[in-house]
């Protein structure tokens, strides 16, 4: 080839190169002034709802606009998004399946609560940024205990920072403590419960009582402490039910390791039973032998003259049929927590709270349980299906039977089963 022809190919290619970068070049400023103008637009929809006082230009406007600093990307600009489906979409929009299925509870309810938690959730703004509402942080407060979402995205759905979820939670938590615990998880009206489990098959009950572990990640001091006998840290939720399942009397706190039955005996449920005060003075006579308002346990719990538990060991036809009646009283406790853990999935997970906040939060989820089964809320068939899944990483401990009886109480459960004996017979 010549050496004319070589020095044009030459130039051809260079000026070639040349046209692509111009052309890249030009693309690069068409996107650049594409995102800046995107940014304008949106830092002028977000003076709308701007928590700073400030008015005029921002620092990172300026900076934009000078060419210091590339503009934020995207991502950022979608907590707008975010808080507009809160406002616009959830508020206005869902219909009450949608409001169960995220939230477990409908509309009404949700809107109820927060008009109860309104004394203690109440936020001024102030000159640097505008308090959440009420609605807006129990909703966060309920999504992130309904779901095992992690703060990151639960921040994410609503528009606002991530530590904002955490301190939401708590707040929440502490104002359901604060205004509802003494209201909602309270014995009622014992005559009712007693009619209740007398229905089911046992007389003169005023509860059932049982023990559950709810997963917690390993505290930094006396970690051992917390681990249970399935291997893995948790925390000790004791809980008295009534005959629909709704807590009566709850402790919680206590670390994994710990017997049921010393929880039980270290709690305030035990002392008020054991001095007679819990319950009114009601007795009825069974057999010859008078028998006062009693709690049904399982074999982990002492058997005592208000407190009755299945037998143990060798069993006849009469000890199963009195066990029998029992157990079908008694599983109302077990429901209970199954729909607790099945309605607020958080709790069917490792906690990443503090030893001092679990507690609190834990005796929150009773409250909610109280109050939507007071409400007939829905429960979902999902839920269990999806708490079965989740609870089969962290399943209970087997409680192991301790044997310690008092005359008086063997008595009264032989009573008891000579007379279910006897009805069954004249059935």
């Amino acid at each position: 080839m010549e050496s004319s022809a070589i020095i044009a190919a030459v130039l051809s290619v260079v000026n070639t190169s040349r046209l692509i970068v111009h052309l890249f070049q030009r693309q690069m400023q068409r996107n650049r002034a594409r995102r800046q103008r995107k940014l304008r637009e949106d830092m002028n929809y977000e003076r709308g709802t701007d928590l700073s006082q400030s008015t005029g230009p921002r620092p990172v406007e300026i900076m934009v606009s000078m060419g210091h600093v590339d503009p934020v990307e995207r991502r950022f600009w979608a907590r707008e998004t975010s808080t507009d489906w809160w406002d616009r979409i959830v508020l206005q929009v869902w219909d009450e399946s949608q409001w169960l299925r995220n939230f477990r509870m409908r509309k009404g309810t949700f809107l109820e609560l927060c008009d109860l938690l309104s004394p203690a959730l109440k936020r001024q703004d102030t000159r640097m940024q505008a308090a959440l509402t009420i609605q807006k942080r129990v909703a966060i407060a309920l999504w992130k205990l309904a779901t095992p979402d992690s703060y990151r995205s639960v921040a994410n759905q609503f528009g606002v920072g991530k530590s904002t979820v955490g301190v939401a939670v708590m707040q929440v938590a502490h104002a359901i403590i604060d205004l509802l615990l003494s209201k909602v998880v309270t014995l009622g009206d014992v005559q009712v419960i007693i009619d209740g489990f007398s229905a089911m098959g046992f007389p003169n009950c005023g509860g059932a009582i049982d023990g559950t572990h709810i997963p917690i990640l390993g505290p930094d001091h006396q970690g051992s402490q917390y681990i249970n006998r399935k291997g893995y840290f948790s925390m000790v939720l004791q809980a008295l039910v009534d005959h629909k399942g709704r807590f009566t009397n709850i402790n919680v706190g206590w670390p994994g390791k710990v017997h049921d039955a010393r929880v039980f005996k270290n709690s305030g449920v035990f002392r008020r039973l054991q001095q007679g005060v819990y319950f009114p003075d009601r007795k009825i006579t069974v057999g010859d032998v008078e028998m006062p308002i009693v709690i049904l346990g399982d074999p982990a719990y002492p058997l005592m003259p208000w407190l009755m538990k299945p037998y143990t060991g060798a069993l006849d036809t009469e000890k199963e049929l009195f066990n029998y009646r029992l157990s079908k009283c008694r599983m109302v406790v077990e429901c209970a927590f199954g729909r607790l853990k099945g309605g607020w999935r958080s709790l069917l997970t490792r906690s990443d709270l503090s030893q001092t906040n679990i507690p609190i939060v834990i005796a929150a989820f009773c409250v909610l349980h109280n109050l939507c089964e007071s409400k007939g809320e829905t429960f979902m068939a999902g839920w269990e299906v999806e708490a079965n899944r989740l609870a089969a990483d962290y399943a209970q401990p087997d409680t192991r039977v301790i044997r310690r009886s008092q005359r008086d109480a063997v008595h009264i459960r032989e009573a008891l089963k000579a007379t279910f004996q006897s009805e069954r017979g004249n059935q």
